[in-house]
C-alpha cells in the first residue's frame, strides 16, 4: 500500500500492546487499515532507546518522507526522500526501510549519516538503532583537513574501519597528498591508522609503507622538500625529503640528492613528538653520507676534504616534569665544508657546528643545571666542558630589604685546537660568586641599587698556562651601584594617516657602576678556556657575577650610562604599541686594559615602526673621540600587505667588511610571486649574488621557487646557478 503527497512528519511513539487477534472479523481491507495506522504510532523507533546512543529511554525520534509503501515480505517500512531523527543522529537518503522487530534502517541513494560535527556520506548505509553503529558502501567521511573515502565502513561515526581506504589532505585535486591503504581505522578529531599503506600525490601512490599512525591534530607529513637546479661547484642536481607517521608522533623518512658532478647522497631522517601525564618529548634527526668523486678543495685548516663525507644532526627536547628538562643538540660533520656545499640554505644560519647536552631543573628560587659541550668533529675549536655542574640562587629577599644571590659551579674544561695550531688547554675548576643588593625608592620614579659581591675560583690540573702550576685559588671582589630614573609624557596628537591616537614617550635615564680591583689577578697561571670574543663590538657586561670569561677576567672600574626612549600610541586592537626605540649607552673606563680607551664607543640603538608598512633598525657603534664609526649595522622594510614587500639593508665592520644588500618581492596573481636578491661588497666593488626568481602557489599546498643566481668574488664556488625548490605549504 501506498501513500504519497505533500511532504509529512511524523512523531513516532512506543506501540500500545496488541493482542494477536483483529478487533473484529470484518475481512482484509480492515486489517490493512489496521498496519497503516500502526504506521503513525509506531514506524521504526522504539521508545526504549539503548543507553548506549545516550538518548532517555522516552525519547521519540521523527520521520520526514515524501511517500512510504510496506513491503509485505521483510515487514519493512520504506520511506522516499526520507530523513530519520534518532535524537543525535540525523540519516537522510532517498530511500530509508525500517524494521520494527529489529530496529534496523537501510538507507540507500545519497545517504548522510550526521552526528553533531560529524558527517558521513555514502550510496548505502544500514544502521543499528540501538548501538547507533553501521556498516556502509563507497563512504566519505572526515573534516578539515584530512578526508576519508573507501569501498565499505563499519563502526560508528566516532571510529570507523575502512577497506580500500584512501586519506586526502584538504580536498582532492591532482597535487594533493594523499594516502591508499587496504584497511583503515579512522577515530574522529583523534588519530587514523592503516596498514599496507602507499603514499603519492592524487591518484599516484608510489611509495610504500609498512603502516601510517597519524594523529589528525598534527601535519599529514613533518617534512617534505624537492630540490632540483644546476650548481658550477654540484653540477645538474635533484633531492628530496620526506618524513611520513608510522607510529604515534613517530614520522621516518629520508633525505635523498643526486649530484651529477658529485655522486649520490641518501640518509635517513626522522621526527617524533609525545606527550603523556604532563610529560612530553619532541626530537629530530637527519643525515647524509657520499662518497664525493668531484672536486672537493680545502677544509677551513687548508686540509684535502676526504672523498667519503657525512653529516648526522639530532636535536632533542624533553620534559620529565613542570621543573625538569632536558635539552641536547648534536652535530656531526665529516669536515667543515660538507654542509656548505650540499645544504647552504642549513650552512648560512649555523657555520659551526654545535654539539651539547643539557638537564635543568628549576626550583622556587633556584635552579641546577648539568651541561655538557662536546668536540667529535676535528676541525673546530670547541671550549669542551665535560661536564658542568651548576647551581644558581634567582634573588631572594633575606631582609630588611636586601636581597641576595649566588651561583656555584664545577667543570673539567678542555681545548683542543684542531692542527696543533695552538697549545692545548685543560682545568679543572670550581667557581662560585654571591652577593648582596639592596634597592632604595626614594620617589616612585628613581630606583637605587648598591650592591656588593665576591667571586671564588679554584683551579686544578690546569695545562696551557703561560706559568704552571698544579693548583691556583683565585678570590675576586667587587662593588657597585645601579640607578634608573623613570619619566613619562603624554601628548594628545592624533594623525588618522598613520594610526596614531595620542602618544606617550617615555624615558629611563641609567647608570651603572662597578668596581673590580683586582680582576686580571692570577692570570699566568689560568689557561684561558672561557674566554673573550675578540671580533666583538658590544658593550660587556659589567658585574662580575655577569661574565662568561672566568679565565679571561679583567680589572674593571667602569663607569656605564644609558639612555632608553620609548615612543607609543594607542592601540585599535588592545593596549598600545611602539611607535620607536632609541636607546644610548657609554662607558667611561677609569681603569683602562690593553687596547682600551678611557672613554668607549658609544653604541646606539633604533628601531622605527610608525605603520605596519614601514619598518627602521639601526646599530651604531661610534668613537666621538677619534670620529671613527666602528660598526654601522641598517635595515628598513617597506610592505604593502602581501602585494609587495622591499629591504634594503647594510653591514659595515670597520677594517673587517662593508656590504649591501637589496631583496625585493611582488605578488603578481594568486598563483605567482616574482623575487629578486643584490648582494654588493664595497670594499671589493663586487656585486657578490644577483638572483631573480618565481614563487608558485600550486594547488594552495606546495610552494614552488624558480631561482637563477649568478655567484662572483672569493667563495667555493663562482659563476651560474639555477634552483628549482618544492617545499610542503600549510601542512
Amino acid at each position: 500500500m501506498r501513500r504519497a503527497g505533500t511532504r509529512q512528519k511524523l512523531k513516532l511513539r512506543q506501540p500500545a500492546a496488541r493482542s494477536r487477534r483483529l478487533a473484529c472479523a470484518v475481512g482484509d481491507s480492515f486489517a490493512h487499515l489496521v498496519l497503516r495506522r500502526l504506521i503513525f504510532v509506531s514506524i521504526a523507533l522504539l521508545a526504549a532507546y539503548p543507553h548506549a546512543t545516550g538518548q532517555t529511554p522516552n525519547a521519540q525520534p521523527e520521520v520526514q518522507y515524501e511517500s512510504f509503501t510496506i513491503d509485505a515480505t521483510t515487514g519493512d517500512t520504506v520511506f522516499t526522500k526520507a530523513s530519520l531523527s534518532d535524537g543525535p543522529s540525523l540519516l537522510t537518503a532517498d530511500e530509508i526501510r525500517y524494521n520494527l522487530k529489529t530496529n534496523v534502517a537501510t538507507a540507500t541513494g545519497n545517504v548522510t549519516l550526521t552526528r553533531g560535527p560529524q558527517r558521513l556520506i555514502a550510496q548505502k548505509l544500514v544502521y543499528q538503532r540501538r548501538t547507533a553503529a553501521f556498516t556502509a558502501e563507497s563512504i566519505r567521511v572526515g573534516s578539515y583537513p584530512f578526508y576519508v573515502s573507501g569501498a565499505t565502513a563499519s563502526g560508528t561515526v566516532d571510529e570507523l574501519s575502512v577497506s580500500s581506504a584512501t586519506v586526502t589532505f584538504r580536498e582532492p585535486g591532482r597535487w594533493q597528498p594523499t594516502v591508499q591503504s587496504g584497511r583503515l581505522l579512522y577515530a574522529h578529531g583523534r588519530d587514523l591508522r592503516s596498514e599496507d599503506t602507499r603514499f603519492g600525490l592524487g591518484r599516484n601512490q608510489p611509495i610504500p609503507l609498512p603502516k601510517i599512525q597519524q594523529n589528525l591534530n598534527e601535519p599529514l607529513i613533518s617534512y617534505v622538500s624537492a630540490t632540483a637546479g644546476y650548481r658550477q661547484f654540484l653540477g645538474a642536481y635533484l633531492e628530496a625529503g620526506l618524513r611520513v607517521p608510522v607510529a604515534a608522533g613517530v614520522k621516518l623518512g629520508a633525505d635523498i640528492g643526486f649530484y651529477t658532478a658529485r655522486g649520490f647522497m641518501t640518509g635517513p631522517s626522522a621526527s617524533y613528538l609525545g606527550e603523556n601525564n604532563g610529560q612530553n618529548l619532541r626530537g629530530l634527526f637527519r643525515s647524509g653520507y657520499i662518497r664525493d668523486s668531484g672536486g672537493k678543495l680545502t677544509d677551513v685548516l687548508r686540509r684535502p676534504v676526504p672523498e667519503d663525507r657525512s653529516h648526522a644532526e639530532w636535536q632533542h627536547t624533553q620534559h620529565f616534569t613542570e621543573n625538569l628538562t632536558l635539552a641536547a643538540h648534536f652535530n656531526l660533520w665529516s669536515d667543515s665544508e660538507v654542509i656548505r656545499d650540499f645544504r647552504p640554505r642549513t650552512f648560512l644560519p649555523v657555520q659551526s657546528p654545535n654539539n651539547f647536552i643539557e638537564s635543568l631543573y628549576t626550583g622556587h628560587n633556584y635552579s641546577i643545571s648539568l651541561f655538557a659541550r662536546l668536540q667529535p668533529n676535528s676541525f673546530e675549536s670547541v671550549q669542551e666542558r665535560l661536564p658542568e655542574l651548576r647551581y644558581d640562587l634567582f634573588p631572594t629577599a633575606i631582609g630588611h630589604g636586601i636581597y641576595q644571590r649566588a651561583q656555584a659551579s664545577v667543570v673539567s674544561l678542555r681545548e683542543r685546537p684542531p692542527g696543533a695550531i695552538a697549545p692545548r688547554l685543560a682545568s679543572d675548576r670550581a667557581d662560585a660568586y654571591y652577593a648582596l643588593t639592596r634597592p632604595f625608592t626614594p620617589r616612585e620614579w628613581l630606583t637605587v641599587t648598591p650592591t656588593a659581591g665576591a667571586r671564588v675560583t679554584h683551579y686544578s690540573n690546569p695545562a696551557g698556562a703561560s706559568e704552571a702550576s698544579r693548583r691556583y685559588t683565585r678570590a675576586l671582589g667587587e662593588v657597585g651601584v645601579d640607578a634608573a630614573l623613570r619619566a613619562s609624557a603624554t601628548y594628545a596628537y592624533t594623525n588618522p594617516r598613520w594610526k596614531i591616537d595620542g602618544l606617550r614617550h617615555l624615558v629611563t635615564p641609567k647608570l651603572s657602576y662597578r668596581y673590580i680591583p683586582q680582576g686580571d689577578l692570577g692570570r699566568r697561571f689560568i689557561p684561558e678556556i672561557d674566554r673573550r670574543e675578540p671580533l666583538t663590538s658590544y658593550l660587556r657586561p659589567l658585574g662580575l657575577g655577569e661574565q662568561r670569561s672566568i679565565d679571561d677576567l679583567r680589572a674593571t672600574n667602569t663607569l656605564r650610562l644609558g639612555l632608553d626612549n620609548t615612543l607609543q600610541t594607542r592601540d585599535a586592537t588592545y593596549g598600545s604599541r611602539d611607535l620607536l626605540v632609541f636607546n644610548n649607552a657609554v662607558d667611561f673606563r677609569f681603569h683602562r686594559g690593553p687596547g682600551e680607551r678611557d672613554f668607549s664607543a658609544v653604541h646606539t640603538e633604533i628601531a622605527l615602526m610608525p605603520a605596519p608598512w614601514l619598518q627602521f633598525d639601526l646599530y651604531e657603534s661610534f668613537t666621538p673621540r677619534t670620529g671613527t664609526l666602528q660598526e654601522l649595522n641598517t635595515g628598513i622594510t617597506l610592505r604593502d600587505g602581501d602585494a609587495w614587500s622591499l629591504r634594503f639593508a647594510t653591514n659595515f665592520l670597520r677594517r673587517e667588511s662593508e656590504d649591501y644588500r637589496i631583496e625585493g618581492r611582488i605578488h603578481l596573481n594568486e598563483t605567482y610571486d616574482a623575487l629578486a636578491r643584490f648582494e654588493y661588497d664595497a670594499r671589493e666593488r663586487r656585486l657578490n649574488e644577483q638572483a631573480y626568481g618565481l614563487a608558485q602557489n600550486l594547488d594552495n599546498t606546495w610552494l614552488i621557487e624558480y631561482v637563477v643566481s649568478v655567484y662572483s668574488g672569493r667563495r667555493r664556488e663562482n659563476g651560474f646557478g639555477f634552483n628549482v625548490q618544492v617545499a610542503a605549504r600549510n601542512f
